[in-house]
């Protein structure tokens, strides 16, 4: 009797392997384990690019995220909830931040990629610009945009030179280094 006993442990033990696995599994991984896929997740959730388009329709954005062969368009949904809606404007520069709703891309908000300015360059409201105008100060006014809309109108005093002519005429800005220029276009920058 015995030894049937000793014979049906070894049985018993191979059938409780089968059943239940030998190892112990966990539910969730160590904590080491999930921070790079939090940090990750934080990261893949701004869309960086140029919009490509926007339908109010459908209600999406389309961005064009990477530069040359790597560019690729996404698509984001936006609600009434997505805050700056007025920067997702075709042809703009814009950062998108969205998160997963489902199995969709939803913008949270929309902001305007701006250039970042040299050193020794900074950022003039408009209302300080119109006092530098009103007053007796020695300054130069470029207007950056198009010649077509310098045509329509400019700010008093201003010259026109065009983004895509400055290489060319640099020679219309004044020989004194030490003149305040002021830049502006039709957007931001």
């Amino acid at each position: 009797m015995n030894k049937r006993r000793v014979a049906f442990i070894p049985v018993a033990v191979v059938i409780a392997m089968l059943a239940f696995g030998c190892a112990r599994k966990e539910s969730t991984p160590p904590i080491a384990t999930m921070q790079p896929a939090v940090e990750q997740a934080k990261i893949a959730t701004v869309y960086t690019g140029k919009i490509v388009g926007r339908s109010n329709k459908a209600k999406t954005i389309a961005i064009e995220v990477g530069k040359g062969d790597k560019a690729k368009t996404m698509m984001v949904r936006f609600d009434d909830a997505t805050t700056g809606l007025e920067h997702a404007a075709k042809g703009e520069a814009a950062i998108i931040n969205w998160e997963m709703r489902g199995r969709d891309r939803f913008a949270v908000s929309v902001e305007p990629k701006l250039a970042k300015l040299p050193a020794g360059v900074s950022e003039v409201t408009p209302e300080k610009v119109k006092q530098l105008i009103d007053g007796d100060n020695d300054l130069m006014i470029v207007d950056s945009r198009p010649a077509k809309r310098y045509d329509q109108s400019h700010l008093p005093g201003a010259v026109s030179l065009p983004i895509d002519e400055m290489k060319t005429a640099m020679n219309i800005l004044p020989a004194d280094k030490n003149k305040l220029l002021v830049f502006y276009c039709g957007g931001y920058t």
